[in-house]
């Protein structure tokens, strides 16, 4: 009998050890110095932070002249279909696909009337200085160069409730915002350790992220890029095949006692 009741104190030990506790669930906590904000690997340098348009992305460009005629030469995406774009959130990223300006393998992008345009390694602000360069050929003066990304692209994999490629038609995306696009992480995402890819003009990194402390706020990941992969690995409680609350684990320690209680039964008769 004392060896059935060691293993039931062991059982229950496991069981309740394998709890996920609040402490791994909570963002932006004050972790302080206990653990490091973000992890990377080995990179290239690079010139600056701010994010360099790449082969294959998408940019909304906008010329506007005192000419109505040049105007409808300029234009791709009107004003309607900009407005049904904004109106139709996430899913109106396609819109952009469709009527926006995408960079080819080469870098270029094919203006009416401009012709081709090499933006590939340009800021959008450069990208908006060469192209009125080009314009002014055409267009002495008055006229409006816009030059932006056709909404923020990425992809969440792993642990996120409604995982998949996502379009956010905005300027600037929180790490917190494309969580909560992807349905925000399971319970047993392992936030302190989200695993990000991301894409730069001389080759592709890994970061490691964590979410639970809030000195990332702060950090240059805390705004993602178009591009990035977010993959939220599981925690060990997954490889248990553990309860994620005391409800849960209760419930699977009362069924291991019961199990090994009849197993018992059955053996002494």
């Amino acid at each position: 009998m004392k060896k059935y009741s060691l293993l039931l104190i062991v059982i229950a030990v496991l069981g309740f050890s394998s709890c996920v506790s609040n402490k791994k669930l909570i963002y932006m906590q004050d972790l302080g110095s206990q653990s490091p904000k973000v992890s990377s690997s080995e990179k290239f340098p690079y010139a600056e932070e701010l994010y360099r348009l790449q082969n294959y992305d998408i940019v909304e460009i906008t010329i506007k002249t005192a000419s109505e005629e040049l105007n409808q030469i300029f234009s791709i995406v009107s004003g309607d279909q900009t407005n049904m774009a904004m109106n139709m959130g996430q899913n109106g990223g396609d819109l952009f696909y469709m009527n926006g300006y995408t960079l080819d393998e080469q870098g270029y992008v094919d203006i009416p009337l401009v012709g081709e345009v090499k933006l590939v390694g340009l800021t959008a602000e450069e990208s908006k200085n060469l192209i009125e360069e080009k314009v002014r050929n055409f267009v002495p003066d008055d006229f409006f160069v816009r030059v932006r990304l056709g909404g923020i692209r990425f992809s969440s994999l792993g642990e996120f409730n409604n995982p998949g490629k996502v379009t956010i038609l905005q300027n600037r995306v929180t790490i917190f915002e494309a969580i909560a696009a992807s349905g925000d992480m399971t319970t047993i995402a392992k936030r302190d350790e989200v695993i990000m890819l991301r894409q730069y003009p001389d080759g592709s990194q890994i970061h490691k992220v964590n979410l639970n402390d809030k000195s990332l706020l702060s950090s240059e990941f805390y705004f993602i890029r178009s591009n990035d992969v977010l993959y939220a690995t599981p925690l060990k409680v997954r490889e248990l095949g553990a309860g994620t609350n005391f409800i849960q684990t209760l419930a699977l320690i009362t069924s291991t006692v019961s199990t090994f209680a009849l197993i018992v039964a059955l053996i002494r008769q």
